[in-house]
């Protein structure tokens, strides 16, 4: 016999109501027809990879969240001794394909540049694919931060030209705009600078530790980025050289005067400055400013990297973010195919959305009419007429059985139907229909024959 369980989903996830998903589409849908409207292709690939696909490619923090996927047949007996010796090394901090191969994956990037690197010689360059699809990290739970969700991706590959960057710009700022949310900010910089600052702080194998840290400057602040850079074996004057970099502000144009005079002389900042200018050159047309703080903590990223916050008023985290990452397929055995792309986090933006109270009223409106029953003829004679406007393309239900008015009423004012159709006896007898708008408490009376053209001729005019 079976134990009752509580009914619960695992943390970090959640249901979605009818209402929740429309608002989800209104998102997914804008983003999607923006990737389409610049050449996109779409692409999906599986939930799961092989663990060595995922492994080393996020970065000391990243690899943590990721979620593994036990093998099957762990409880045989036959299997008990490789179990136990895999759950040794695995306390060891140890990844054993004794125990786990297969993990769901963190982002959309990797599974993208494996891709890549398997169907490279199938494929036309430069390569533009959009995908949206969930993926999975072992986070800890919190407002803005689930351990499922939905990663909207755009990436380019096969090319090195800075406009792929300027594309992306406009990309979100279309998506943005077209969503209502048009006090976002686009942060910009360059690994290329962050190496230039490893170069002039002790060298280059400085990077991952500095990076790491920076990308903390927001949740821990300065003291304690400090103090783990010190950790980390940087010392005080390398360390005071980090911050005096950290705190350039102003306009663009100043921060990139004042980054020049710090790097004087190094040839990597050069080339990331010239990068970061053209960028918002030509994308000054988008809400783009240069953030030198900017780090983005996974390894992959070569050149531009990008981040999108939301307005100041919802405390939020990214809602957005990229990069140019030159060698990513090399990491398969494919070297030498460029490539930049953006990622859109769509839970964020929801979160984003709604607070700021920015979903269209309309989103939940489906069902555009619905037909009254009003007894076992009339329902059947209603049901006739709601399969003449399904057939129009006119979204619409009979209520499921004979009931008061005022019942009928109320379900369809819970359920967001703007109008209702009340056909009776005495309406089949005159061949005619009694609508009523229950926004306006408008109500009239329609000939059946022209019943579908008169809600297509409202269709048509809210659509306008």
């Amino acid at each position: 016999m079976y134990k009752m369980a509580k009914p619960s989903i695992p943390q970090g996830t959640r249901d979605f109501s009818a209402e929740t998903i429309r608002k989800r589409n209104f998102i997914l849908n804008n983003i999607r027809s923006v990737f389409e409207l610049y050449g996109f292709q779409p692409l999906e690939t599986p939930a799961m990879e092989n663990l060595d696909t995922l492994m080393g490619k996020y970065g000391e923090e990243g690899d943590k969240l990721i979620f593994k996927i036990l093998n099957n047949g762990l409880n045989d007996p036959k299997n008990k001794d490789k179990a136990i010796s895999g759950f040794e090394k695995l306390l060891e901090g140890k990844n054993t394909a004794e125990l786990t191969e297969r993990a769901l994956k963190y982002d959309l990037t990797i599974p993208f540049a494996r891709y890549v690197a398997m169907n490279h010689g199938q494929l036309t360059f430069p390569y533009k694919r959009y995908q949206i699809q969930p993926v999975w990290r072992a986070d800890r739970p919190q407002k803005g931060r689930y351990r499922e969700f939905t990663q909207c991706d755009a990436d380019v590959v096969g090319s090195t030209a800075l406009l792929n960057e300027v594309e992306l710009c406009n990309i979100y700022h279309t998506a943005f705009v077209n969503m209502g949310l048009k006090e976002y900010e686009l942060k910009i910089n360059s690994r290329k600078i962050l190496a230039a600052l490893s170069e002039i702080c002790g060298g280059a194998d400085k990077m991952t530790a500095i990076t790491i840290a920076i990308d903390k400057l927001d949740k821990i602040g300065i003291n304690k980025v400090k103090e783990e850079l010190g950790q980390r074996g940087l010392n005080e004057m390398q360390i005071n050289t980090i911050e005096t970099y950290l705190n350039i502000s102003g306009n663009n144009e100043e921060k990139i005067a004042v980054a020049e005079k710090l790097f004087s002389g190094n040839e990597t900042a050069v080339k990331g400055m010239e990068e970061i200018r053209y960028v918002t050159t030509h994308a000054s047309n988008t809400n783009i400013s240069i953030d030198f703080t900017l780090a983005r903590g996974l390894n992959y990223y070569t050149g531009i990297i990008f981040e999108v916050k939301g307005p100041d008023t919802v405390k939020m985290g990214s809602i957005g973010g990229g990069g140019r990452y030159d060698d990513l397929t090399g990491l398969f055995g494919v070297p030498n195919i460029p490539g930049v792309g953006i990622s859109f986090g769509v839970d964020r933006i929801y979160d984003v959305l709604e607070e700021l109270n920015l979903f269209p009223e309309s989103l939940q409106t489906s069902t555009k009419a619905l037909f009254f029953n009003l007894g076992k003829e009339e329902s059947l004679f209603g049901f006739e007429q709601m399969q003449q406007f399904r057939s129009a393309g006119i979204a619409c239900e009979l209520y499921h059985e004979p009931a008061k008015m005022d019942k009928q009423f109320k379900y369809a004012e819970k359920k967001f139907i703007p109008f209702v159709i009340i056909i009776g006896t005495q309406e089949i007898n005159n061949e005619e229909a009694v609508v009523k708008n229950l926004g306006t408490g408008e109500q009239q009376k329609i000939p059946l024959h022209s019943l579908a053209a008169f809600f297509q001729k409202l269709a048509a005019t809210s659509k306008a």
